[in-house]
């Protein structure tokens, strides 16, 4: 059983979008109705509404929502699952996952495109699960095209995309990883053919570079082994890494801290949005 909450105040910009008009805001009924979606504006960072919650089997599943105000249902909209690291999750603080930009930068790419930022628990599976069932949920839920489903995960969230890419690649039109390693299944990957975008800093200060290189390095063969072409694998796996000259031209003094400036990136950013 599923259930969407939100804070008393945000929940009504969102109620009102999906055409909802009664919701259970922890244990109390609150009624409302389109007109008083504006009351949600002082729980918006950077146009997010945030402290939504999608009860689940596996425990609640926190997350901030950009819902383009032209959304009515009646025409498909793109899907971009953002995944931020250590300091976006839950117990750091509602809103904490908005110090990254990932999701606000999207909205430049697609007028016309649904923005989820998540708030987990950790970067392993049961995260993982989480997006999953947030995924399906928005899909379920919401008019989304199906061939335009996007994920990102930055630092610990990137860890927790890999898992999904090991388990579901298969909701996802791209996927793009930054600043982390790889956890998840790549034989997983491979036969659903996902395109991934794997950026890092050459000397990554929590990573370092090498997990990363060597799991496209392994992606690489594995497509190999299953008789694609260089010119096929380089449109499936893409590796980005970013030198020392990067960093200090935009004087970031830490390569990881800076893998948050990729979001402003538009051959990154670009890519995810692009034709896959």
């Amino acid at each position: 059983m599923k259930r969407l909450l939100a804070g008393c105040t945000s929940l009504i910009l969102l109620a009102a979008l999906i055409g909802i008009y009664t919701i259970q805001c922890y244990g109390s009924s609150v009624n409302h109705n389109a007109a008083a979606a504006n009351a949600a504006d002082d729980q918006r960072i950077k146009g997010f509404v945030n402290d939504n919650v999608l009860q689940s089997d596996i425990g609640d599943i926190h997350f901030s929502s950009y819902i383009p105000e032209s959304y009515d249902g009646s025409e498909p909209y793109a899907l971009f699952i953002t995944m931020p690291g250590w300091e976006g999750l839950y117990f750091q603080g509602v809103g904490a996952n908005m110090v990254e930009d990932f999701g606000p930068e999207s909205i430049k790419y697609n007028e016309k495109m649904i923005v989820i930022s998540t708030q987990l628990d950790d970067w392993g599976e049961t995260s993982a699960s989480m997006v999953i069932e947030l995924t399906e949920y928005f899909l379920n839920t919401y008019n989304i095209d199906s061939d335009k489903v996007y994920l990102e995960g930055y630092s610990g969230g990137g860890e927790t995309g890999s898992i999904v890419m090991g388990k579901r690649p298969d909701l996802y039109t791209a996927y793009l990883m930054i600043s982390s390693k790889w956890d998840g299944d790549l034989e997983v990957l491979a036969d659903s053919g996902t395109p991934v975008y794997m950026a890092i800093g050459e000397a990554d200060s929590y990573y370092g570079s090498e997990p990363l290189i060597s799991a496209y390095e392994e992606l690489q063969t594995i497509y190999r082994e299953k008789g694609l072409s260089d010119a096929e694998i380089r449109k499936l796996a893409v590796l980005d890494v970013k030198d020392a000259g990067y960093f200090s031209e935009r004087n970031i003094r830490d390569q990881h801290a800076g893998g948050g400036y990729f979001a402003y990136e538009e051959e990154i950013m670009g890519w995810l949005f692009g034709e896959h």
